[in-house]
């Protein structure tokens, strides 16, 4: 494994980069799905906007993953405190993890994504035409404001994801805070704690356990986890990134009741094996983790399909997956400046990790976007 700090080609930024060298570099990893970059090709002017971007927002550094479909992860770079072990908490970039674990329990014909949760779970009654992929895909029709009060239970890591599930679900299809499934979009929330409760009833097994199941054994993930760390880490100013958290993953609450639209956290390198996983067709390495109806239900823009729905101007939403419904670009990004993307049709991912707000994640996603699609056009032709 080779680290370096290397000076970009791009002209404008050659100044901000003799700052950033004392604070960042990159990192090309080799071997089990890892690769070095093509010759020639090494991602300078990508690393040179991110080091730009680290000074000019004061952040305390920043980690780039690219991965590729048929080469795998072929560029980190890290900047000012993120190594390639730095643990960060993933917010809502959590959901497309979430959706994952629920797409194996389908592929091992312990749920049907599609069917009502009363015929998996015996505490859904009073919601009797929720499913499964409705909660998933934001569609549920369950109140997602943070402060309605039956479903505080998810912002505290006491009591279990069961316990919490079941009290959630007790806002009744007749309250007349809670819409008919299917009718419109409604970003996060309760629905994805009750999503998580189903997980853990139909297959008896804890969601830490599912996740190490599912994902984190079979794709060789070592820091992939989730919890519940609203009360004890609370977010900076402006709902920035916890001040007290800095990868030290024994301040995380031990909980039987982890948030599961927003408490994940893991490496760079980690979570972009994950996206490798779903460009791959749902395989790490040889091993088939998710199917591939999975992985196409996955990406497919599900509220326009069911019922002609947005998740805002030229937006659609899948299981897990914001779709920009110009470019095609699917996306998970998170309230602390996470911003995992997949361009499917050619090919590849990035993962963007930054500990500040999801506003500043999303700015420096923006000034990648072409300069990414740009390099690996070099990268393939290298």
């Amino acid at each position: 494994m080779v680290r370096s700090c290397r000076a970009p080609v791009a002209a404008t930024i050659l100044a901000l980069l003799s700052v950033a060298a004392a604070c960042g570099g990159t990192e090309t990893a080799g071997g089990d799905g890892l690769t070095s970059e093509g010759p020639g090709v090494r991602f300078d002017s990508v690393d040179g906007v991110v080091a730009a971007f680290v000074q000019s927002q004061a952040l305390n550094g920043a980690a780039v993953t690219i991965v590729d479909r048929d080469e795998g992860i072929i560029h980190e770079s890290f900047h000012g405190e993120f190594t390639p072990d730095r643990v960060v908490l993933l917010a809502s970039s959590s959901k497309m993890v979430a959706a994952d674990v629920l797409l194996a329990l389908q592929d091992r014909d312990l749920i049907d994504l599609e069917r009502p949760l009363t015929e998996f779970v015996d505490w859904a009654d009073g919601n009797p035409e929720i499913t499964a992929a409705q909660l998933l895909s934001n569609s549920s029709g369950l109140r997602t404001e943070w402060s309605f009060s039956p479903y505080g239970c998810q912002w505290s890591p006491s009591g279990t994801l069961s316990d919490c599930g079941v009290e959630i679900m007790s806002t009744t299809a007749d309250d007349d805070v809670v819409r008919a499934p299917d009718t419109a979009f409604d970003y996060g929330g309760g629905q994805w704690q009750v999503a998580g409760a189903v997980a853990e009833a139909v297959s008896g097994r804890s969601w830490a356990d599912l996740v190490k199941d599912t994902l984190s054994e079979p794709c060789e993930l070592t820091s992939l986890g989730f919890t519940n760390p609203w009360a004890a880490l609370p977010n900076g100013a402006g709902n920035s990134y916890p001040p007290g958290f800095d990868g030290d993953i024994s301040l995380l609450p031990t909980t039987l009741n982890p948030n599961i639209e927003g408490g994940g956290y893991a490496n760079s390198r980690d979570y972009a094996r994950l996206l490798l996983m779903h460009l791959r067709g749902g395989l790490c390495g040889d091993t088939r983790v998710l199917s591939e109806s999975a992985i196409a239900s996955a990406h497919e823009d599900r509220i326009a399909r069911v019922y002609d729905g947005s998740a805002g101007a030229s937006t659609g939403y899948g299981l897990g997956w914001w779709i920009d419904r110009n470019s095609g670009r699917r996306s998970d990004a998170g309230l602390y400046g996470s911003y995992p993307y997949l361009d499917l049709e050619d090919g590849y991912g990035v993962h963007i990790l930054i500990e500040k707000q999801s506003w500043v994640g999303g700015a420096l996603a923006e000034q990648l976007f072409e300069l990414v699609d740009d390099e690996m056009r070099n990268f393939r032709a290298s």
